[in-house]
């Protein structure tokens, strides 16, 4: 079952933001072929950037040794699930020379995830989806009949489709969709869109206050996740851009059980960003360091700084530590160079 299209309507994100005349188009984003590439590579490499950063920052010996961390390691880095599936979604995209269809997802999934003799790092919805889909279920159903359907897992594979989408949103929702429900559903599926909104938007120079409304708009009306996000907007409101008055309430309140559902974890990445956002490290930096679900907080963040700001407001060094994954989850992506998927990317975007 593939979902379908959205209809142009009450939830059209166009319906709720007038498009500002200095925020770029898609066509004005193609024709410049250099900024395309700079912003696409920002993407990508800043969401494997983010995971990584994000890992490392929430270990016991660099809490107990720095407390905040502000750059990598000597040595390697690695890759956790967050890039490793974002980048069987972007392999999903080229391969299918644009956009994709749920057979294609399935494929993917069937091809790179349920041969996996150990899906290591992986999540437990995407191991349940990985169960599904062996016993012959397919999406929707593979999605909706997991008990972990409204984990994050989904949302932090996205970001390839809003860069793919850039500048055109309401695509971005829908092939989110597409690709969210072998998995997910529910708030599952709405956090990817989200995600996939968000990068989207970034895309073509959005301020952060129409991210927000863009992610708002993927948000149900009387959902949790629209729920959380009202108490996170209302937290950093309250706040006035003082992030020590807003960081502990940032955790406290939106605290769950389980750190990687969907209604915690994104309500506190863009409580993060709206809080600091004014350029890819500043910004980077406080999500990655904010600790709970901190890999996809970092993966999240990064995608949507690097897709607003390119690969060139990024430490060079940091793209060189993350741009050839090791594989830690799944075994294909092991030595893929993150910067020639972007480049693929961008080459379909016409």
């Amino acid at each position: 079952s593939v979902a379908q299209p959205l209809e142009r309507g009450s939830n059209n994100y166009y319906s709720i933001i007038q498009r500002r005349t200095d925020m770029l188009t898609r066509q004005e984003l193609l024709s410049n072929r250099e900024l395309l590439i700079d912003k696409t590579r920002g993407a990508l490499c800043g969401l494997a950037i983010g995971d990584s950063f994000g890992d490392a920052a929430r270990t016991p010996d660099n809490q107990r040794d720095y407390g905040f961390i502000t750059d990598f390691h000597k040595g390697d880095s690695w890759s956790t699930d967050d890039t490793e599936f974002a980048l069987m979604v972007a392999k999903t995209i080229i391969e299918a020379g644009g956009d994709f269809t749920s057979q294609d997802v399935v494929n993917a999934w069937l091809e790179n995830v349920a041969t996996e003799d150990e899906l290591r790092r992986g999540g437990v919805s995407e191991v349940e989806a990985c169960n599904n889909l062996r016993r012959g279920i397919r999406p929707p159903h593979s999605g909706r009949f997991n008990p972990y359907h409204q984990s994050d897992g989904a949302a932090m594979r996205s970001g390839p489709i809003g860069i793919y989408c850039a500048g055109d949103p309401e695509k971005a929702k829908y092939l989110a969709q597409v690709d969210a429900e072998v998995s997910h559903s529910e708030e599952g599926v709405w956090g990817a869109q989200a995600v996939a909104v968000a990068v989207s938007l970034a895309m073509v120079d959005a301020t952060m206050d129409e991210i927000w409304d863009g992610v708002m708009s993927c948000a149900p009306k009387d959902s949790w996740f629209e729920e959380t996000l009202k108490r996170a907007a209302d937290i950093v409101e309250r706040a006035q851009g003082d992030i020590a008055q807003a960081w502990m309430p940032l955790h406290n309140d939106l605290f769950s059980t389980h750190r990687s559902t969907v209604c915690e974890a994104l309500p506190e990445v863009f409580g993060c960003l709206k809080l600091r956002h004014e350029n890819f490290k500043s910004g980077l930096l406080l999500a990655c360091n904010f600790g709970r679900d901190a890999d996809t907080i970092g993966a999240v963040a990064g995608a949507v700084l690097g897709a607003r700001y390119g690969a060139g407001s990024i430490p060079q060094h940091w793209i060189s530590k993350t741009q050839f994954p090791s594989g830690t989850c799944l075994s294909f992506t092991k030595g893929i160079d993150i910067l020639d998927y972007a480049d693929k990317i961008a080459a379909l975007m016409k």
